[in-house]
């Protein structure tokens, strides 16, 4: 975990609930941590609604939950490259971070759809029942990948919502 002197300036915390979450425009997973960013647990899955509506929802789940920071998914290709879902992901954390006023970081999601379905399966959940949960998972998963990232380099990971990346590759933040 980062120490208080490795608080970036986009003011992302070093200790405090993170929820993350697994954008999309019909569903949106979201996972939230303990405050001392050890265990992750899926919340739940949000359906998209109208922007005044899913606005409430992230400030009424910021406020429940005693969010201090957002991990926002980001779908690269394997070669690092990003996609049409990857500006989509941007625009939402920025949105995201404009509407609840909490920091917002982004992280690299590639397998976590893929990781999430087999740890649903892994219980013998129906097919209705996984694809219920997978967004939740997923975020989960993200939020796992990230914590562990922070743990293993010993500093903040991700990638700040002002970093230009759309030609480089992410794994270099």
């Amino acid at each position: 975990m980062p120490t208080s002197t490795d608080i970036p300036d986009d003011g992302f915390p070093s200790t405090g609930r993170l929820a993350s979450v697994d954008y999309g425009t019909v569903r949106i997973g979201v996972a939230i941590c303990d405050p001392d960013w050890i265990l992750a647990s899926p919340l739940e899955t949000h359906p998209v609604s109208t922007p005044e509506k899913d606005a409430q929802y992230f400030i009424d789940l910021a406020k429940s939950e005693r969010i201090a920071a957002w991990v926002v998914g980001l779908p690269i290709h394997c070669d690092g490259g990003e996609s049409d879902k990857s500006k989509e992901s941007r625009k939402f954390a920025a949105w995201l971070k404009e509407t609840t006023g909490l920091p917002t970081r982004l992280f690299d999601e590639r397998f976590t759809t893929v990781a999430a379905t087999a740890k649903i399966r892994q219980g013998k959940t129906t097919r209705k029942k996984t694809k219920q949960r997978v967004d939740a998972v997923a975020a989960q998963v993200l939020l796992e990948s990230f914590l562990e990232s922070c743990r293993y380099r010993g500093e903040l990971s991700g990638h700040r919502l002002e970093d230009s990346t759309s030609d480089e590759s992410l794994d270099d933040a």
